[in-house]
């Protein structure tokens, strides 16, 4: 009897110690800085919105948010590298619509972007342009289309290398065309923009944070966005919907993710973090600015990430499919 009522003591102990930790340990989280991985390089469009919100969601945790830019691969070696990370809330991720292409793309690919991860929430959509050199022949969407058509071995569509958003942007419009043109895949964003500007080669679908400096001087043409309604921005730029490419739509979404197993009381702060960056008043203007959207309250929690990532992974594996590519 007595040892029965010394191991029902010790459980009782057991179980109150171990909820007292599990208290600690929420309260004490974060200790130290949080690393942030962004698998491109600095100064891309992902980089800017990771370096946009770190400040703010540093000062809801109470501790630094460091970026750490792992590159390579279209994001699957950052991918890895934080599915592999310990589950402990001090190793995150912000990607784009990469996590969803990369099963299509890779088919020996290292971590699974439904199973490896959990998810703090969506954060924000950045929309495409579809634009042309200074003096391509075409002056307008219809023009555009006719002369494609009629001279498609001559034209080049340059992309950001195989798998990036410009790239999965320029597959969709000439899908929908039933046209297929030169592609000249580059490293990055900014080699393929500083040959358009260049006149190097004759179209690029790019994302806004890049574009629009460029648009509002005069330096490129612009045919159309890829959302389906009208930038604020560019009011007087049509989407490709509207111009007759129905459901055309092309966002470099972001979403912040973290290792499988990190523990509910570690993402309830993440995600509330995050919350708070996106309400920042200069986070908010800088966005507003470059044209991209903050996502809804909805969106922007755990399972409004997963059904995005999920619906994204049905909708571009088709398109990469039948265009047989792939990155390995």
């Amino acid at each position: 009897m007595i040892k029965f009522k010394t191991l029902r003591i010790a459980a009782v102990a057991a179980l109150v110690l171990g909820a007292h930790a599990a208290a600690i340990s929420e309260i004490a989280y974060p200790e130290k800085p949080v690393i942030l991985v962004v698998p491109f390089a600095a100064g891309g469009p992902t980089d800017v919105v990771a370096r946009m919100i770190a400040v703010p969601m540093g000062k809801a945790l109470g501790q630094s948010v460091l970026i750490e830019n792992t590159v390579g691969a279209g994001g699957t070696i950052a991918a890895t590298r934080v599915a592999r990370a310990a589950p402990n809330g001090y190793t995150i991720f912000l990607h784009h619509i990469g996590m969803a292409t990369a099963p299509a793309l890779y088919r020996k690919l290292s971590f699974d972007p439904l199973k490896d991860f959990e998810y703090v929430g969506q954060v924000v959509d950045v929309p495409m342009t579809l634009l042309a050199r200074k003096d391509f022949p075409a002056n307008n969407f219809d023009e555009l289309l006719s002369y494609v058509r009629t001279n498609k071995d001559k034209v080049s569509l340059a992309n950001a290398g195989l798998g990036a958003v410009s790239h999965l942007c320029g597959l969709m419009f000439m899908s929908q065309i039933g046209v297929e043109l030169n592609t000249i895949p580059y490293k990055g964003t900014g080699p393929a923009m500083n040959d358009l500007l260049g006149g190097q080669v004759d179209l690029l679908c790019d994302q806004t944070t890049q574009t629009m400096p460029m648009i509002k001087e005069g330096r490129l043409k612009v045919y159309g966005v890829t959302t389906l309604k009208r930038l604020g921005s560019l009011p007087n730029v049509a989407t490709l919907d509207e111009q007759g490419l129905k459901g055309f739509e092309v966002k470099a979404w972001h979403g912040m993710y973290a290792p499988k197993g990190t523990p509910a009381p570690v993402m309830d702060k993440l995600n509330a973090a995050l919350r708070v960056a996106m309400l920042d008043p200069m986070v908010k203007q800088r966005m507003n600015d470059l044209s991209s959207d903050i996502v809804p309250s909805d969106k922007m929690t755990p399972a409004g990430l997963r059904t995005h990532l999920e619906a994204e992974i049905g909708k571009w594996g088709p398109v990469i499919k039948k265009a047989g590519i792939y990155a390995d």
